[in-house]
């Protein structure tokens, strides 16, 4: 059987796995390499994101380009998240051979409508409805800079989305955004195909734990809010601990914590302290305020920790309803959390994990899903 090379271009340098977005081009670079695919991966770095010789591991060749940041890429008509990602080098890569191309999220797509690869098989990986992931920011930030940048950010984004009538197919991460996209692009073929992740068995274990533990990228506003909204309006007079663990906690949100006796903020912890954060609570609280793409971290609660507490915008088209306790209210997510920590996560609810999990979001499965949607097109 002849060998199959796949381009991917990625929006950000993917090692290592600390983030939503990158988690899934990380083990999708990981899953492909095991069934044998001939991986060109091409990055966007920048400052803060180092290069990463593990990336040789899983790819017969990487490349890099500088990401575009100031003025030029900001005025530009183009989404600055789009216009900052763009390379002349980049371009040429591409047009040395005439493999697929893997765009990694609307980030990437700065040339998946250039005439010069009209007649190559493109790929668009989705992993959220940008425009309206960036328009809940402008509703959430507390910066009027920040809110000016996101509430402009969502209008071209909206305005952009055009650009994906020329993807030969979209693999979307939800079935919520796949109808979403079928909606608005009724001549494209569009397939429902999870996000890759970290996980490779359900890992839960049985009986009481003494938190609940919220986990997050802390520093995105969405999750910040989410934050604010536990500690101000669930956790503020009840007496069942809760611990905040993530990435770059603002100031704001521990000055906050700290006013809760029940509160605790463990920032930045690394991959193994969080799964044993995750494992160890009696229940994984998880809420969101906008419902598009996958949030990754809903996943890694399932497969590791024991009760999983979610609002119903957090499941979002996942099909994981029946393996989550949900209340969408202040009040609903106190009566449920008090409820829950007297009782015991026993072997029956692992099992049902087992089965959901394994049937959808198996990266193995997935892995070969994507080959066959690529390759045998």
């Amino acid at each position: 059987m002849s060998e199959k090379y796949l381009h991917i271009v990625a929006f950000d340098i993917p090692y290592p796995p600390n983030y939503g977005g990158v988690i899934d081009v990380w083990y999708k670079l990981k899953a492909l390499h095991a069934k044998g695919i001939k991986i060109i991966l091409h990055c966007y770095e920048y400052p803060g994101r180092e290069r990463s010789e593990k990336l040789a591991n899983y790819c017969t060749w990487v490349f890099y380009y500088p990401r575009l940041v100031g003025l030029n890429s900001a005025f530009s008509l183009k989404p600055y998240i789009v216009s900052s990602r763009r390379s002349n080098e980049l371009i040429k890569n591409l047009l040395k051979d005439d493999y697929p191309i893997l765009f990694e999220g609307l980030h990437s797509c700065y040339y998946i409508d250039d005439k010069r690869i009209k007649n190559r098989f493109k790929i668009y990986r989705e992993s959220n409805i940008e425009h309206r992931y960036y328009y809940s920011l402008f509703k959430v930030d507390k910066s009027l800079k920040k809110k000016l940048y996101f509430f402009i950010a969502s209008i071209k984004l909206k305005l952009y989305q055009k650009v994906l009538k020329n993807a030969s197919l979209m693999l979307v991460v939800s079935q919520r955004d796949t109808q979403y996209l079928k909606n608005h692009f009724p001549n494209n073929r569009i397939e429902y195909l999870p996000s890759f992740h970290a996980n490779e068995q359900v890992e839960s274990i049985t009986g009481k734990g003494t938190y609940a533990l919220y986990n997050g990228n802390i520093e995105v506003p969405e999750n910040a809010h989410a934050v604010s909204y536990l500690m101000e309006n669930v956790f503020n007079n009840i007496n069942i601990p809760l611990v905040i663990a993530g990435m770059n906690p603002p100031a704001y949100i521990r000055q906050l914590a700290d006013k809760h006796s029940n509160i605790t903020v463990i920032p930045n912890p690394d991959d193994s302290e969080m799964f044993e954060l995750i494992r160890d609570a009696h229940v994984n609280i998880l809420v969101t305020f906008q419902a598009t793409g996958l949030k990754l971290k809903l996943l890694n609660t399932l497969y590791q920790g024991r009760f999983c507490l979610v609002n119903s915008k957090m499941l979002n088209g996942t099909g994981l309803n029946e393996l989550c306790v949900v209340g969408d209210t202040a009040h609903a997510q106190k009566v449920l959390l008090k409820d829950l920590f007297h009782r015991e996560f026993k072997e029956p609810a692992i099992e049902l994990r087992k089965e959901v999990l394994n049937k959808t979001y198996s990266n193995e499965h997935n892995a070969k899903k994507l080959i066959d949607l690529v390759f045998d097109n």
